[in-house]
């Protein structure tokens, strides 16, 4: 007994117990303590106050709009992303690395100043006649702007590691591309796939400063969920506005364990197949 309670507590690896509790520290004092902290305060006015605020009818217009408006840029990430990564990797081209740099902009830029340019670019003066402010279509572009990078670097690298050997055996044999594609190429890419378009669709669902400008925040039209909890806040009712975070944070967190699955089952398929 006394050996069998030794190894369930040896640690193995290179960092030890210390690292892997200062690792474990780290993460609830940034993520689990302001986590919990959010929830208890959801439920000040009991379990009836965070229904009550979390199924009001404005709140549910904007839970509505966000994922809906998120679902559409998740699949034009998933498609676009793909494409751009497939370019990246398999074409040479004249400025490849400065595109390639451009990719992960998104990430650098602050997204008010996204909001901005889309505005100034989309919006009531907009110098190409496209006016796109206080539309849902203005949302999807601002979206799909701070999203652009999730599904083309999860994709990337996993297509630079494809055995090309394999394609040109079945283009050979007289596969269609396209055939070679969904056949060979897809299942092999299609857990990265599935892993940035769900990291797309979280991201989307959280976004603010991308869509505080060009969105326009009309109620049941184009206000996102973070607009309407900043709008709780204004207005003196922060217990409503922690419920709908939380509700948020649900959504985002069931998103993403039910794509990680799925991409573990499909990577399982594949390994299976192999």
């Amino acid at each position: 007994m006394p050996g069998r309670r030794r190894s369930w507590l040896r640690v193995t690896g290179s960092v030890g117990p210390f690292g892997i509790g200062v690792a474990v520290l780290w993460l609830s004092v940034i993520v689990l303590l302001p986590l919990a902290a959010l929830t208890v305060s959801s439920f000040d006015d009991g379990w009836s106050g965070f229904w009550d605020a979390v199924t009001a009818p404005s709140a549910l217009d904007s839970l509505r709009i966000t994922l809906g408006v998120s679902v559409v840029v998740a699949i034009i990430n998933v498609v676009m992303g793909t494409l751009i990564a497939w370019v990246l990797v398999r074409d040479d081209f004249p400025g490849k690395g400065i595109v390639n740099a451009l990719i992960d902009l998104p990430f650098a830029l602050p997204t008010i100043v996204a909001s901005i340019v889309l505005l100034s670019l989309y919006g009531p003066n907009s110098p190409i006649d496209i006016h796109l402010n206080a539309t849902q279509p203005g949302l999807i572009v601002a979206l799909a702007f701070v999203t652009l990078p999730f599904v083309v670097r999860s994709v990337q690298p996993v297509l630079i590691e494809v055995d090309k050997e394999v394609e040109q055996a079945a283009l050979s044999l007289g596969a269609s591309n396209w055939i070679t594609f969904r056949r060979i190429v897809l299942p092999t890419l299609a857990p990265a796939i599935i892993s940035g378009g769900g990291l797309a669709f979280a991201r989307a669902i959280g976004e603010y400063g991308s869509v505080v400008l060009i969105g326009g925040n009309i109620p049941r039209e184009t206000q996102m969920t973070s607009q309407y909890i900043q709008q709780q806040i204004e207005v003196d009712r922060p217990v409503n506005a922690a419920a709908v975070s939380v509700a948020l944070l649900v959504i985002s967190f069931a998103s993403l364990l039910v794509l990680r699955l799925l991409a573990e089952r499909t990577a399982r398929k594949e390994e299976a197949a192999r």
